[in-house]
Parts: C-alpha cells; structure tokens; sequence
C-alpha cells in the first residue's frame, strides 16, 4: 500500500504532492495547537487554592494531553504554551499556520521568542511583523531565523530581545543525550576557572600512574581518567596486561550502578572476559577477540543499553552478578517495600508508567495502586510513576490505574478516557516472564475530602513564577542595554 500511494507520477508531480502534504501537515499542526489551547481556556482555572498546588490545573491538562498524544509531561506543557501564545498573543501568525503557510519549527521558534514582549499595543504590532515578515523570510538556518527573529523584536521593544545572562549564574553541567552512541555518553556544561584547574590537574595525576605500555590513547586515557575520578579511585588501572604492573590492579568503588542484563549477556561478557585472557597469554599476536553475535541486552540506568564489551569490563573490575528475585505470592507486612522488592519493580517497569511519560523507574516513586493499607506491598499492586503523575494520581480527582498480574497499566482519565501501558521490560526482554501473584479482589479507600490538604504547595503561583521571570529577564536585557553603547542584533 505505502509504496502504490504515488507510483507512476513524475518527478514534478512527485514533488507537488510533498509540497500539499507538508502544507496539510501544518494546518493540522494548527488544528491540534488549536485545540490544546480551547482545553487549556476550559480546564486551566484561576482558583486561588489549586494554583498554589505543586500540581495545579495547568499540570492536570498537562497530563490528559501528554496521555492522548503519548508524549511525556513537560513536553505537552510545551506544546500548552504555543498554544496560549498563538490565540492570546499571535492571533495574525496563528492564521497563517492554520492556513499551512508557516512551519511547525517556525511557530515555535516566535512563540518562543516573544516571550518576554508584556505591553500589549506592542504585542499586537509585532504579531502583525511577524506574519507578514515570516512570509518572505523563506528558508532560514536554525541560527539565522532566530537573528532575524530578533531584529523584528527589537525595532518594537528593545528589552524583550532574548539575551545572553550572566554565564557564572547560568552555567550548567550535562551527562547524556538521545543522540549519543550506546557505548559513549557525551558530557558537556560551564566549571568555574579554579574547579576547571583542579579537574585538569586531577587528570594529569592519574595519567602519570600508568606505564608506557598501557594501549590505550591518549584521548581513552583521558577519559578513563574521568570515570576512575568520578568513582572515587585514587589511581588509574593500568591496561597493559602485565602482572608486574603496579598499576595493574582496580580499585574497588563506593559508587553502585545497577545494571540490568538478561542470562545470554552475562554469558557472552564472561566468554569474552575469557577469551581476551587466553588472548593476552598467546605467545603470538592473534587476531583482536571479536565479541559474539547473539550477546544478549543490559541496560543502563536511565534505559541505555551497555555494549558486552563494557559489561565484561565491569564484571571484570570486580562487578557482583545477583539474580533478579522474583517476588512469591505473599505479600510484604509493612508500607515501605523492601530494597529487593523495589529493585525487582523498577526493573519490571523501567519508566514511570504513565502513558507517554519517560521519566526513568530509578527517579520515580514507587506507589502502591490501591493505596495502603486498602492494598497491599506485593508487586502486583506497586509500579514506578515520577513524582508529577504521582501526585497527580493521589490527589487530583479522576485518575485512576489498574494493574495485572503481568505488570499492564490501564489508566482511567478524568474524562473518562483509558489508555493501557506495558511494562518497559517488555520492549528489552521480551522473553522475561514479570507475572507475579494474582492478588484478591482489592475495596478502593473511601473518598478523603481533606486529602488535598496534604498536597505540596508551590512558593508562588505558576502564572506569578511566569511573570516574575518576564520581569527579570527584562529588567537584565535593560541593565545591559545600559551598561554599553545600543546596538541592534547581528543581521
């Protein structure tokens, strides 16, 4: 079917028919931007008591919308503010998507933006710039829309031009992201010069505790240095093979990673581990220890998957191999489940099982279904739910969750509608069986009308946080602006 859909036109017509497509794609884009901000006008109320809730009616739509578009929560939330920004700010760009003349990648990027503009007047002549510019601009660079962008804000209302902060207060430090490779994390942020310093020396230290005939270059070298500093080591194992080496042996660490991994990949490590060991005892040079095909799957925390070569080299620094304990049919006598309990639930479920949500099961609380003591601390009654659908399932009326022996989740909105999520072992170890005791039919607890009392609260309101960061950003944008001689962005 997908491959008649065009067959036989030409290369013209073939082209026409992409250029229709991605214009229907942004009307309905708009359409579904459009919808999202008619819910948010019906749900999101300003109720002097739940907006100060941790997870106010802004976080409830947030949910219902992540969960029909099986997407996690701060990117709905993400998709709440376009929308708000496109009917009560931007009603004339809004249009033009609708129509399917502006991108998806566009919108956003305005939205964005416009953020910090607070006058309304000025609002609205930008949003009339706005739509008529973004129709002759064509195809720009991520980097080259965002400065023209800028220069259209900036003959409207100078302060509102987002701007770089003070990098000392702003910098951050970052460990992994989606693109990286299974076997490397990338690892980028801001140090301040003296922790810089001390980090470089560090690193050098280790490095001359190696001998000169340790394989490795000196790029790995630096970068196990990294990992040994991090784990707390005070030298750096040295690879060279020889027994004499002092700096041979590892170090053991305080620092506990679990690792998850299925009997065919604990298997092909140990075979691989053994394999290089009668490789380095060969008189001659044989050829590299290739690592076995059908190798098996362990993961990471956070859901990554860790190649066998590094999963033998952990075992072989000393890593313990325990068999995951699959929980028996009774239950535990006390709220809190026990570390094996726990272990066994977060390596079940792996996410938080909210549908779309990807918060790993290692950040997540584990809740019991049916609320202690009404239900008990058996694996049957307990999944993995990050702290903002917990919350959300505990003291916002309406959502509700159900669990099988086998670890499904259905989920019961307050509108009523059902999604259902499969453990996330599932997708990684199909042929693990995570049944556990069927359990008894469980009494819901009786309504608690003060239960909301116990709801965390916020410092400030959601839209009083918003309007304290515009307000700050603005009042830096205009310190700036001050501090040195006006000059309109880079065109």
């Amino acid at each position: 079917m997908f491959d008649t859909v065009f067959a036989g036109l030409e290369e013209s017509a073939l082209l026409a028919a992409i250029e229709q497509s991605a214009r229907e794609e942004a009307q309905a884009g708009a359409r579904k931007l459009a919808a999202i901000a008619e819910l948010v006008h019906l749900t999101v109320t300003c109720d002097e008591e739940c907006d100060g809730w941790v997870y106010d009616s802004w976080a409830a739509a947030a949910s219902e919308i992540g969960a029909v578009l099986n997407i996690g929560h701060k990117r709905a939330s993400g998709q709440m503010r376009i929308a708000v920004a496109l009917r009560d700010r931007l009603p004339k760009v809004a249009a033009l998507y609708l129509q399917g003349r502006l991108s998806a990648r566009l919108i956003s990027e305005i939205s964005w933006r416009t953020r910090l503009v607070d006058d309304e007047q000025v609002l609205g002549l930008l949003d009339a710039a706005l739509a008529e510019a973004a129709l002759r601009w064509g195809p720009l660079s991520e980097a080259r829309l965002a400065r023209a962008l800028d220069a259209v804000i900036h003959r409207y209302d100078r302060d509102a031009v987002i701007r770089a902060k003070d990098t000392v207060k702003t910098r951050d430090f970052h460990i992994g992201s989606v693109d990286d490779p299974d076997e490397l994390v990338l690892v980028w942020g801001q140090l301040l010069g003296c922790d810089a310093a001390a980090l470089s020396a560090r690193i050098a230290a280790l490095l001359k505790g190696i001998c000169d005939n340790d394989p490795r270059s000196v790029g790995e070298r630096r970068s196990c240095a990294v990992g040994a500093i991090v784990q707390g080591h005070d030298h750096l194992p040295c690879r060279c093979g020889s027994p004499a080496c002092a700096a041979a042996a590892p170090e053991k660490s305080n620092v506990v990673i679990s690792v998850i991994a299925d009997p065919a990949a604990v298997e092909a490590a140990q075979k691989l581990i053994a394999a290089e060991d009668e490789h380095h005892a060969a008189k001659d040079e044989p050829e590299p220890v290739p690592c076995p095909q059908d190798s098996g799957v362990a993961l990471l925390p956070g859901v990554k998957l860790l190649p066998i070569v590094a999963l033998a080299e952990a075992i072989r620094g000393g890593a313990a191999i325990k068999p995951l304990w699959l929980p028996g049919p009774d239950p535990e006598p006390h709220y809190r489940p026990s570390a094996t309990l726990a272990a066994f639930v977060r390596a079940r479920d792996l996410f938080c099982r909210f549908p779309g949500c990807d918060v790993p099961a290692e950040r997540c609380d584990i809740d019991h279904v049916v609320p202690w003591p009404y239900g008990p601390t058996h694996a049957s009654n307990l999944n993995c739910k990050c702290r903002t659908h917990h919350l959300g399932k505990t003291f916002w009326d309406g959502w509700h969750d159900e669990q099988s022996p086998d670890g499904t989740v259905t989920w019961t909105t307050p509108t009523g509608k059902r999604h259902t999520t499969v453990p996330g072992s599932r997708l990684f170890f199909p042929e693990w069986d995570t049944t556990t005791a069927e359990l008894p039919p469980l009494a819901q607890p009786p309504p608690d009308p003060g239960r909301t009392a116990k709801m965390p609260k916020r410092r400030r309101t959601r839209a009083a946080d918003n309007a304290a960061r515009v307000k700050a950003e603005r009042e830096h944008n205009a310190a700036q602006r001050n501090s040195r001689a006006e000059r309109p962005p880079p065109f």
